[in-house]
């Protein structure tokens, strides 16, 4: 049986009062809220409640649940009004029956109190200027008998959201201090993809303080299986500006910078140096490497993840003296297609959550100075058979050799700023053609047949043959073409070391151009 519930509608108080009659019942008290006049000296014409209906009715169940329970009432319910209302109209209805009325009186309480605190319903307050105001509804309610048990309240100043973060301050590595350690934090997030929607919704959650979003992409139908943040009337929006609008229903109290490009080595050292901390959340092995360059550069502590099938791996980059690297384990970029990706491999929803979440908590556990025993290892974390292990990484046996983490990445980053000139946008390929480019497709068979250029292209070679077919490359001026422009990228790169300068990359892959389209 419902025992909340949320009306359009004037509450039948004598129809509430009927249900909660019960012959174990000695007792009954009610609590009816109205509207009045004003409010901190302002003249209100009236109120209107916006609800998020589902979620306050499941919550408001809870409630009226509890206070059961907890009071070992009878039985207790409560109506609380959506919509426009007038002055002296009710607002809120409460009732509780109970073997005396002690326990009565407590329950009613105990169910004002958390329907301020809990339930997701707005108020706004219409007044006689004719101006409107949003407010929290968070109103203080006091309680006056009467000598029918009737309790009424009257609408207090509406305070602005404040987060309720009790229940992570209770731990003893946390509390007050380390609750406004967070608050003080400044944490950038790449990608806002299956690792990142968990990470930046923990961290929103917990209250840092500045949040930055950096992701280039729009939301396509095949990321929500995995992408839980966002909704299926959200596809086409870029996912940075739908992470930002998420943080601010999650937690508006943090602060919500967004890049809708994604980083360059002209620029990322600069945007790493004005955060504490970064969270690496991509598919694209070009993108951590830039990452790692980045923060050793910047000196910037980064946390990298990357996911297989039911498999992940977990990186802490200390950028600090002694402390390994990614090139420390990884020297050079491997080729795209020897890397996994979730559009080529396939994933189940729940594992790059997995690993987002281990993200967000290594995220956490080093803004508040917690132990991270397993700072300088990768962790590989095996979904199927729920095991983690630990690889330790040698920092004397990697880019020492080669002068150490900071002069290997600041090598690494003047090279991709000359690479990035390889990267061309267009917005039709008719254009690349206009502009006197040979299309080249350096997909594989399988996506040339399920998935045609718009343009018929000069060449078709596999992006790992291309360097078995470099003679191809010599006279003309070259586009090369993959999904997503990694690919197509990365091959560019390697025929432009053996000096075909002609070559070029189109930025973004066949996807830019459906989204641009």
């Amino acid at each position: 049986m419902s025992r909340f519930e949320l009306s359009g509608a004037a509450v039948d108080t004598t129809g509430q009062r009927d249900r909660l009659r019960h012959p174990a019942s000695g007792g009954y008290c009610a609590f009816e809220g109205w509207v009045r006049n004003s409010n901190e000296g302002r003249e209100v014409d009236g109120l209107s409640y916006e609800a998020y209906a589902e979620l306050a009715i499941a919550e408001g169940e809870r409630i009226v649940a509890e206070a059961i329970e907890r009071y070992g009432v009878t039985d207790a319910r409560c109506v609380h009004r959506t919509g426009d209302l007038k002055i002296g109209d009710m607002a809120v209805w409460v009732g509780a029956s109970a073997p005396h009325r002690d326990e009565a009186f407590r329950a009613c309480r105990y169910i004002i109190d958390e329907i301020k605190h809990r339930l997701p319903i707005w108020k706004k307050e219409h007044y006689v200027t004719g101006e409107s105001d949003w407010v929290a509804c968070t109103h203080v309610y006091r309680e006056h008998e009467h000598e029918d048990h009737h309790a009424h309240h009257h609408h207090a100043h509406a305070q602005p959201f404040v987060p309720d973060y009790s229940r992570q301050t209770r731990l003893r590595d946390v509390g007050e201090a380390g609750q406004a350690k967070l608050a003080a934090s400044r944490v950038l997030v790449i990608g806002a993809g299956g690792l990142g929607c968990p990470v930046i919704s923990y961290l929103a959650g917990a209250g840092i303080g500045t949040l930055g979003i950096v992701d280039g992409d729009r939301l396509d139908a095949s990321n929500l299986h995995r992408q839980t943040m966002y909704n299926a009337s959200d596809i086409g929006q870029y996912k940075a500006e739908l992470a930002s609008r998420r943080v601010a229903a999650l937690n508006p109290t943090v602060k919500v910078r967004i890049w809708k490009e994604p980083l360059t080595a002209a620029n990322a050292v600069e945007v790493f140096g004005q955060f504490d901390l970064v969270v690496e959340c991509t598919d694209d092995m070009r993108s951590r490497y830039l990452s790692s360059d980045a923060a050793v550069v910047s000196a910037t502590p980064l946390i990298l993840a990357s996911i297989y099938q039911y498999e992940g791996q977990l990186q802490f980059v200390a950028a600090q003296p002694g402390m390994p690297c990614m090139r420390c384990l990884w020297p050079q970029e491997p080729a795209p297609e020897a890397v996994g990706s979730c559009t080529l491999s396939g994933v189940l929803g729940p594992v790059p959550g997995v690993l987002g979440a281990m993200q967000a908590t290594e995220a956490l556990k080093y803004l508040l100075g917690l132990p991270q025993p397993n700072a300088g290892a990768l962790s590989l974390v095996n979904l199927i058979d729920l095991s983690i292990q630990h690889l330790p990484i040698d920092a004397a046996n990697g880019c020492v050799a080669h002068g150490g983490c900071v002069a290997v990445a600041r090598r690494a980053l003047a090279r991709a700023v000359d690479e990035e000139a390889i990267d061309l946008a267009f917005d039709r390929l008719d254009d690349a053609v206009a502009a006197g480019f040979r299309l080249v497709d350096v997909r594989n068979a399988e996506e040339w047949a399920s998935d045609p250029m718009p343009v018929v292209a000069a060449l078709q070679v596999p992006s790992g043959q291309v360097m078995e077919r470099a003679g191809e490359f010599a006279d003309g001026r070259f586009l090369l073409v993959c999904a997503s422009g990694r690919r197509s990228g990365h091959a560019a790169r390697l025929l432009r070391d053996e000096g075909m300068q002609n070559v070029y990359s189109l930025a973004g892959g066949l996807n830019a151009l459906r989204v641009a389209g």
